[in-house]
């Protein structure tokens, strides 16, 4: 969890505590206006207290982007026709491996961009990978033939994707989600690569591992 975000929760937190005795304090006295106020009062800070909350664990598993970066080193090998195994190596040193169908290897991500104003809570443009599979040349064999999907993100109590979607609050009123969208990015495996999957701001790229990559793909998919 950003630290500055802590930070407000710690604050929202202990405001809604104190205003919430505050309110048992006026009701034991029986001001009935004080403890209406200050309870709504502690209701409304506990619940930002509580969205700040349910950002910051929702961050998990969300890698901050401020440029290109790599998020994975992607090795394939051809192990049969239109068959290929991919090894990935994840920048906290996890490895998968992959036995995948297609002529090519297709990834795609999750990627939130905040508000500028949410950078002051900690809150940078941020992604996660999603998903990964095979991709057929021709459209015909990607209606027929066996295809083989894999997730490539870890399970999360809370998703920030789907909290950015459906927080109509965040987009509208408190204006802190950006945009919210997804990316793919596919690269012909006929032959044994060893690439690197970069991702900025603008989507996911394969690049070959210190190389410049002209042949690769990437194309932003809104996400509906």
């Amino acid at each position: 969890m950003p630290e500055p975000l802590v930070i407000v929760m710690a604050v929202f937190a202990v405001l809604g505590v104190v205003l919430l005795v505050a309110a048992l304090v006026t009701l034991r006295k029986q001001r009935w206006l004080g403890t209406g106020m200050s309870l709504m009062l502690a209701v409304f800070f506990l619940a930002l207290a509580a969205l700040a909350a349910t950002l910051g664990v929702a961050m998990q598993g969300y890698r901050a982007l401020t440029r290109e970066v790599v998020a994975a080193t992607v090795v394939t090998r051809p192990t049969g026709p239109e068959r290929f195994l991919a090894t990935f190596t994840f920048p906290e040193g996890r490895r998968e491996q992959y036995e995948i169908t297609g002529n090519a290897l297709y990834v795609d991500a999750h990627i939130v961009k905040w508000h500028p104003r949410a950078n002051i809570l900690g809150l940078h443009t941020a992604y996660q990978l999603d998903r990964v599979s095979g991709r057929y040349d021709r459209l015909e064999d990607e209606q027929t033939k066996p295809r083989r999907i894999f997730s490539l993100s870890r399970p999360t109590p809370v998703d920030m994707f789907q909290v950015a979607r459906s927080l109509t609050f965040l987009r509208r009123f408190a204006r802190l989600v950006d945009a919210e969208y997804g990316s793919a990015t596919f690269i012909a495996t006929r032959e044994p690569t060893q690439l690197e999957l970069r991702v900025s701001t603008s989507g996911l790229l394969f690049r070959p591992a210190g190389q410049t990559l002209q042949g690769a793909s990437a194309s932003p998919i809104p996400q509906r």
